[in-house]
């Protein structure tokens, strides 16, 4: 996992269903093939700043590259990091202090797996929840700053952002053995809060708490049009 999702609400949709406070420019539009490079929604709570220092943290929904850029990398060059494992990520220095202070959730209506089979081949499957239900991905954010650009230049500050993982379990076991780290409602507000020290503690036991989203997970095959990035649209979910 998972090398593509799905986004079918509108980012306005969210608003409301996650509390925002800020929503931000250039929210990406649904889509049914969301590819590593391509733009996401993340769901960050920032510190405020300014005269309201000391508040509530404000919650923003903000566009993001999928595949992680480190502040003090050469740029977004080379794979995408877009998959981070839970097991280890507070011990890689590329993801240790994303997960101390910069954690995001990436929402979803579902994503898709290959299959290994006995003949050696692959088949497409598509995981959701039940009515198209948003889940969401726990997730780190990095900002990456352009020396090439202006001062002022929209490109100037570039947002990404790598989905964590953890070893596969309910009706997914059986298809594929690594799967998003699944975050519910009732911990969100800690896995967000950047006043949290994010460390090994926090993700193992946020990813613990996967289990009770992914008993409900529903699988099917889909056409293989999926492989395709040219490819986008609600027909991909279609069972085969």
């Amino acid at each position: 996992m998972c090398g593509r999702f799905v986004m079918a609400r509108a980012s306005s949709d969210l608003v409301p269903l996650f509390d925002v406070d800020v929503s931000g420019d250039s929210l990406p539009d649904p889509s049914w093939n969301i590819a590593p490079t391509r733009p996401v929604t993340v769901l960050i709570d920032a510190a405020p700043r300014g005269d309201d220092a000391g508040g509530p943290p404000v919650r923003r929904l903000a566009a993001a590259r999928w595949g992680l850029v480190p502040a003090g990398s050469d740029g977004p060059v080379g794979p995408p990091v877009f998959n981070a494992r839970s097991e280890t990520a507070a011990e890689k220095p590329m993801f240790r202090e994303a997960l101390t202070s910069r954690r995001a959730l990436v929402p979803a209506t579902g994503w898709y797996e290959w299959q290994a089979l006995p003949d050696g081949g692959k088949r497409p499957v598509a995981v959701r929840l039940p009515d198209d239900e948003v889940v969401l991905f726990a997730a780190l954010y990095e900002w990456w700053r352009d020396p090439a650009a202006e001062v002022g230049s929209p490109s100037r500050w570039l947002l990404s952002t790598t989905v964590l993982t953890r070893a596969s379990s309910g009706p997914l076991a059986a298809v594929h053995d690594r799967m998003p780290v699944l975050v519910g409602a009732d911990v969100m507000d800690d896995w967000l809060d950047p006043e949290a020290e994010g460390d090994d503690d926090l993700l193992q036991g946020v990813a613990g708490l996967s289990d009770e989203i992914a008993a409900r997970l529903v699988v099917h095959e889909v056409s293989p049009d999926v492989g395709s990035v040219a490819n986008d649209s609600p027909s991909l979910l279609l069972p085969v």
